[in-house]
């Protein structure tokens, strides 16, 4: 590793080399920046570097960013400048950047373990559905939950994955299904990201199930329902409470004629979308989200490489989630060569939600996608970083560069493969979270 090429241009003259309002020194860095090598499509070319990867390195902090990056020897003459409460040694430690989980349902009520047992005596995901379960039964419970109690439920869920290491996360609505419910599923989604000092993406899920009020015996009016959710969004964008817009395409849930009215919609609020895709069928979602320039198309066990060059022509990031793999018993995988084929980039998440992944584990979460789907660890860490960053269309966060935010995550473990290897061990010794360290206990 040619360290010194990396940082022999970030040095600065001392009233910079003095001002930072934190340091951490003598730090192992996996950067998955590509300004020191992270390149996960050409790990043989002589300028990558895995993980982006820095030893013995040193970070400055300003103003919740990071503000240089350099060797030890750098900053050695500037310490004595500094209070003690600024600095912090790694001692060898491995910085990465702050986890992202960038596909959640967190925000739920009621319980599922009962539709568990039922797949486990041989009930499927359709069957489930038909017999009112599912998507449903938790939209039932989540209606008639406070927002105290869909808080206090939630939060849970959260505080689990922050104990390792996530400092950004996306949370879907979607068990409304109906403006107030959708509307207080949106809210408790802000007062988790205000109450613990994290990002929360919010993404507007409407177009997820079928409401039982919208089903009859004769027919299903699933257009009429398509029209209330594009009614609900611009209300609630009003509000301040949708980030991104998303929906499930699939042969249980709406067409993508469906959803393209609801990305219309999106696309006149200047909201990016994504999707729901290729789960259970192959009926063109992703070949939709692509067109609309959407940041993801997720699930994608049916994914076509047609479509996966549509989404690589477009930067569709494609979320792969291990977790309903897992509790589904699934058995076709994911078109992962096809996707590394056409340098599709592939985020990671755990999908936490009450019937198919009620995973809160990120960590489980990579090593699933290493003995699941065979991906690398170097590909799981980047997916549960910079691309589930850019998943969430998250510029400044994911990777450690100057000018990034100052989230990162300090982890006991001898090498970045650590984290996707070990199962059952959370390593982490600290988060900071846009410059500030924070309690992971």
């Amino acid at each position: 590793m040619n360290e010194s090429k990396n940082f022999k241009e970030q040095t600065h003259d001392k009233s910079t080399m003095t001002s930072f309002d934190q340091l951490i020194i003598n730090a192992n860095i996996a950067t998955f920046s590509a300004h020191y090598g992270f390149n996960i499509y050409e790990n043989e070319d002589a300028d990558s570097i895995p993980y982006g990867q820095l030893e013995n390195a040193v970070i400055g902090i300003k103003d919740g960013k990071i503000a240089w990056i350099g060797a030890q020897e750098q900053i050695a003459t500037y310490l004595p400048h500094y209070q003690e409460n600024q600095v912090t040694d790694a001692d060898d430690k491995w910085l990465t950047p702050g986890l992202i989980d960038c596909h959640t349902h967190i925000v739920y009520g009621g319980n599922r373990s009962n539709e568990f047992e039922a797949r486990l005596k041989g009930a499927s995901y359709q069957d489930i559905a038909a017999q009112g379960g599912g998507i449903v039964a938790t939209v039932s419970a989540t209606r008639e939950a406070s927002i105290e109690s869909l808080f206090s439920q939630s939060e849970k869920r959260l505080v689990a994955l922050i104990k390792e290491g996530v400092t950004s996360i996306e949370i879907k609505s979607g068990y409304g299904l109906d403006l107030d419910t959708e509307r207080k599923m949106l809210t408790v989604a802000r007062q988790l990201g205000e109450k613990h000092g994290i990002h929360v993406s919010t993404t507007y899920l409407a177009a997820h199930a079928l409401p039982p009020e919208y089903k009859s015996h004769m027919q299903d009016r699933a257009d009429d329902y398509i029209e209330q959710v594009c009614e609900w969004l611009p209300i609630l964008h009003s509000e301040g409470l949708v980030d991104a817009v998303d929906g499930f395409c699939e042969n249980i849930a709406f067409s993508s004629d469906q959803i393209r009215r609801v990305f219309e919609v999106a696309r006149s609020l200047d909201l990016p979308v994504k999707l729901h895709s290729e789960q259970l069928s192959d009926i063109g979602g992703s070949a939709l989200v692509a067109e609309y320039n959407g940041l993801s198309s997720d699930h994608l066990e049916h994914l076509s490489e047609t479509d996966i060059a549509k989404m690589a022509a477009s930067n569709t990031i494609a979320v792969i989630l291990p977790g309903a793999f897992y509790t589904l018993r699934e058995t076709k995988l994911p078109p992962i060569e096809a996707l590394r084929k056409h340098r599709v980039p592939m985020a990671i998440s755990t999908d936490c939600n009450p019937g198919t992944s009620p995973l809160t584990s990120l960590l489980l979460t990579m090593n699933m996608g290493c003995t699941l789907f065979y991906l690398t660890p170097e590909e799981v860490l980047a997916g549960s970083t910079v691309y589930a960053a850019q998943a969430l269309g998250l510029a400044s966060k994911g990777k450690i560069e100057v000018g990034c935010d100052a989230d990162l995550a300090l982890w006991d473990i001898a090498r970045p493969a650590d984290l996707a290897y070990q199962m059952g061990l959370n390593p982490i010794q600290g988060i900071m979270v846009r410059g500030q360290w924070r309690e992971t206990a």
